[in-house]
């Protein structure tokens, strides 16, 4: 699923009003080109369009920025760092792009274009390291600001398609890099490949040819990544179909930065056995962002135009029903329950069965630990453990269906459980077990689909005659 489509439009830079163009065209030869052939002792006193103006390489530049119509923003106090194409990389990026000239590019997407070589704040080339960086441009023209990849491994490289060839140019609100690419604006898969500790993943998403995930994910659009490291990968082997397990790491639809997180169980682009039916994750964020309960989020909010990454450090492999089950706390009696009922003869090996992907389908009614400290007030017993594992093995199975029945699958009448018979009101969401006893399915946890069957969490736990 992860793709890419590089939209390389043009670069930065802003200016002052009209009157003050003029004035800098006319003093345009009074000062000397940066650039390879220096610059005057006075450009410090210069601001960034100033300087830009000066040069004889960056005319295309300065015709850009006033077509952008970012002449006043750049001229202003900042400071800025801005990463300057020369005439010969918009050349070549109009070449590429198939653009006659500057006119044929929209001027909102233009001026993006520009901000993307802009970041707020001085940064001298002492103080580039390789990490990821904000620029002026945003998502969507009013989002999240754009990242930008700084490897500084061999010189200096902006999103693995742009080198620094001039450093430190200085100017009154801040610093000028001279730069031999228009940095585009980077879609996900573009993010993806210029990073080199991303390339396993981006090896197994063009695997044999298959362009799928880089052809989604370079369009238009909102999608949420997690890109496990090259050592993630290096880690991981499974038996599951590796191209869900890639599609287990994208939620569609959404640009879930890190602060938008919170405890929740979301629907990623994997489904079950190649039915329409997405595949859930439970994210947690008590203690940093964990994912299934196996991969936790080490680089977060790496904004692309199409959505956002966040670097992980595990490969988060297909859900089971016990994935669930053991990752959120709220159901932590449950897994209790199915453990003891395992030491004894149980009618199925629980946990290996409910940790087993290819076993199921089943549909599991899940009672919170407030809904089993509740049945042991009800039976006025101190512990689970005061029944007998078979006792447990027998209420257990009231719960499980052998069929994977999503919510807007369920109809009125009789349910058949592993157990016995339980009636099921669709409407009222309820189901009510042989001893009239009613259970409220939580209409906010349903759905929470795993790989081997699908769970429900209830308020209530279902008891046998």
């Amino acid at each position: 699923m992860l793709l890419i489509v590089l939209l390389f439009t043009s670069t930065l830079f802003a200016c002052n009003s009209a009157e003050n163009n003029e004035a800098q065209n006319n003093n345009t030869e009074e000062i000397q080109s940066i650039g390879q052939s220096g610059v005057q002792d006075d450009a410090s006193q210069k601001n960034v369009v100033q300087v830009a103006v000066s040069s004889k390489d960056h005319t295309t530049l300065v015709t850009a920025i006033k077509a952008g119509e970012l002449v006043d923003a750049l001229s202003n106090a900042g400071p800025f760092t801005v990463f300057a194409p020369t005439n010969a990389a918009f050349e070549n990026f109009l070449a590429d792009n198939n653009f006659s000239g500057l006119a044929d590019i929209p001027v909102d997407v233009l001026t993006q274009v520009l901000l993307n070589h802009v970041i707020a704040g001085e940064a001298f080339s002492t103080s580039l390291t390789t990490s990821y960086g904000s620029t002026l441009a945003t998502k969507d023209g009013s989002g999240e600001n754009l990242s930008i990849y700084i490897d500084t491994s061999n010189g200096v490289t902006l999103n693995g398609v742009s080198n620094v060839s001039v450093a430190d140019v200085d100017a009154s609100n801040g610093v000028i890099h001279i730069v031999d690419a228009v940095i585009g604006l980077p879609n996900i898969v573009n993010h993806a490949v210029a990073n080199p500790n991303l390339t396993s993943l981006v090896g197994a998403l063009t695997a044999d040819g298959n362009t799928t995930f880089t052809g989604l994910l370079s369009t238009p659009g909102d999608f949420t990544v997690f890109a496990p490291t090259n050592d993630a990968f290096a880690s991981f082997s499974t038996t599951n179909d590796i191209n869900n397990v890639l599609a287990n790491h994208v939620i569609a639809g959404t640009t879930a930065v890190s602060t938008s997180l919170s405890n929740a169980y979301v629907n990623t682009a994997a489904t079950l056995n190649g039915t329409d039916t997405p595949l859930s994750m439970y994210i947690n964020v008590d203690s940093g962002v964990s994912l299934n309960g196996a991969s936790s989020v080490i680089a977060a909010d790496i904004i692309a135009t199409n959505g956002v990454i966040h670097v992980v450090d595990a490969v988060i492999d297909l859900p089971t029903i016990a994935t669930f089950a053991t990752t959120n706390s709220a159901l932590s009696i449950l897994v209790d329950a199915l453990a003891y009922a395992d030491t004894g003869s149980p009618t199925f090996p629980y946990i290996d069965t409910v940790s087993n992907p290819t076993a199921g389908p089943f549909t599991v009614f899940a009672p919170t630990n407030d809904a089993f400290v509740d049945l042991l007030g009800e039976l006025e017993i101190s512990a689970l453990t005061d029944l007998t594992p078979a006792q447990v093995d027998t209420v257990l199975l009231y719960h499980i269906v052998g069929a994977n029945v999503q919510s807007s699958q369920l109809q009125t009448g009789v349910v058949t459980t592993l157990g016995g018979d339980i009636t099921a009101d669709a409407t009222a969401f309820t189901l009510t077990d042989p001893n009239d006893r009613v259970s409220n399915i939580i209409t906010t946890l349903v759905d929470i689909q795993a790989a081997n069957g699908v769970v429900h969490v209830i308020d209530k736990v279902i008891l046998n005659n």
